[in-house]
């Protein structure tokens, strides 16, 4: 490395410590996405960072810190990005069609975060840290749903006795599946699902799926 390469890098540090923070997990996330936990090299990280292996030693511990902290941010970017839906909850079905979009499209596109559970659930949880934080991390996730439910439900269009961790799982099942189980379902029964058509097809499928399963008369399914 180059003393000037340097000396901007330590610019870096000081000045946005967040910035530098950031580029670190971004980085991380591609790392422990292709190599899993075991695999994954902290030099490697660094590499493809603008700060130092020190540097990341020194934001987050050692090398399952930085984990949990990916781990942490992934699940709280696609919180996020489910709180800023607006959604019209006087027309629950189509709030409902709105959110399961916005996943199926999510997972889609992040296919790192995907691929990052799948990891840690092979580790059977053991790396997300205190079980209350992560619980808190996802709490926007049912609270959503939640609405959606408890308005149709009022609006007597959804039927009673579900919860919202049930549509929650249902929702979340099958968005996941499209992109985890896409490699092997492709070389099983081949890729038509996974055709720019066929990928909008199936969300229809997985919204028409979930609405059937809650409403009081399935000919009231709007298209």
């Amino acid at each position: 490395m180059t003393e000037n390469k340097e000396k901007k890098k330590r610019q870096g540090w000081k000045q946005n410590p967040e910035a530098v923070q950031e580029n670190i997990l971004e980085a991380a996330l591609e790392e422990f996405a292709e190599r899993g936990f075991a695999g994954a090299r902290i030099n490697l990280i660094a590499d493809k960072t603008d700060t130092s292996k020190r540097m990341i030693y020194y934001y987050f511990g050692d090398k399952e810190g930085l984990y949990r902290r990916v781990i942490e941010k992934t699940y709280t970017d696609t919180r996020q990005g489910e709180l800023a839906l607006e959604l019209d909850l006087s027309k629950p079905q189509e709030a409902l069609r709105k959110l399961i979009t916005f996943t199926f499209n999510h997972h889609r596109k992040h296919s790192d975060f995907i691929r990052l559970v799948m990891i840690e659930n092979i580790h059977q949880g053991r790396h997300l840290g205190e079980k209350q934080h992560f619980a808190d991390i996802n709490a926007p996730a049912i609270q959503r749903v939640k609405e959606i439910y408890s308005a149709g439900v009022e609006q007597g269009v959804f039927r009673r006795g579900l919860s919202a961790e049930q549509l929650h799982w249902q929702i979340s099942a099958m968005c996941f599946f499209n992109v985890s189980n896409q490699a092997t379902f492709g070389a099983a029964f081949g890729d038509q699902l996974f055709t720019p058509t066929g990928q909008k097809e199936l969300c229809q499928t997985i919204e028409d799926t979930v609405l059937t399963f809650l409403l009081h008369e399935p000919d009231r399914l709007l298209k």
